[in-house]
């Protein structure tokens, strides 16, 4: 008989469970060996048993049960097939999620056929993603890539700052205008204008909200 693949699912809905272990048990390929109905019972149970797969729901006896559940596993076993079987469908939650180390992600009420595919693609090591699943995640490297990008080039001209940049921006960071800056520094409103030119260019920035929106996002705020 053809080697079965061995799956476990945690959802704390048991009338789920229960369809979802006879849609699996109905396919000669793949079997139930066990389930749960928290992220600790399948912390538990991944440890205590063998097994191929993973399906497991998000919220359980808490919102992220599933998320710090995978975390747990994956520490453990680093090797962990774990294929989220949810109803969230928010971009934060999916990344969470994924982010957990899950190699795929499926929102509940998918046809029973396309579940069972995810299945057998996961355990053939070529998990296949759902197109908005995906995008979220490519988007999501690279809005990481261009912040990793914006924090080098934001570090290394932080190097070329003076002691008074250094106070401009620690003031316009305090969401001060020209004129109060101007008035603070004892110094004419062009003179502050001058300086902000130069913090301009060294920065590649339009606007001085450029600079501290910037900042803020890459959290370097503590740096002035």
């Amino acid at each position: 008989m053809k080697e079965q693949i061995k799956i476990l699912i945690a959802d704390d809905f048991r009338l789920l469970i229960e369809d979802m272990s006879e849609t699996i048990n109905s396919h000669p390929d793949m079997k139930v060996v066990g389930t749960a109905c928290s992220g600790t019972e399948i912390v538990k149970l991944a440890n205590a048993l063998e097994y191929d797969i993973i399906l497991m729901d998000i919220e359980m006896e808490n919102i992220v049960a599933g998320i710090m559940a995978t975390e747990t596993i994956r520490d453990m076993n680093s090797e962990a097939k774990i294929i989220f079987l949810t109803a969230h469908e928010t971009n934060n939650i999916i990344l969470s999620a994924m982010g957990a180390g899950a190699i795929d992600y499926i929102v509940k009420g998918s046809p029973d056929e396309e579940i069972i595919e995810h299945i057998r693609c996961a355990y053939k090591g070529n998990p296949i993603l759902n197109v908005k699943i995906h995008e979220i995640i490519i988007q999501e490297y690279k809005r990481l890539q261009k912040s990793e990008q914006s924090l080098i080039f934001f570090i290394n001209n932080i190097a070329t700052l003076t002691n008074t940049e250094r106070i401009l921006i620690r003031m316009l960071l305090d969401n001060k205008k020209v004129a109060e800056i101007a008035k603070e520094r004892s110094v004419e409103i062009v003179t502050i204008k001058t300086q902000i030119n130069g913090l301009l260019k060294k920065f590649g920035c339009s606007r001085t909200k450029d600079i501290v929106k910037l900042i803020r996002n890459l959290n370097l705020s503590h740096l002035f």
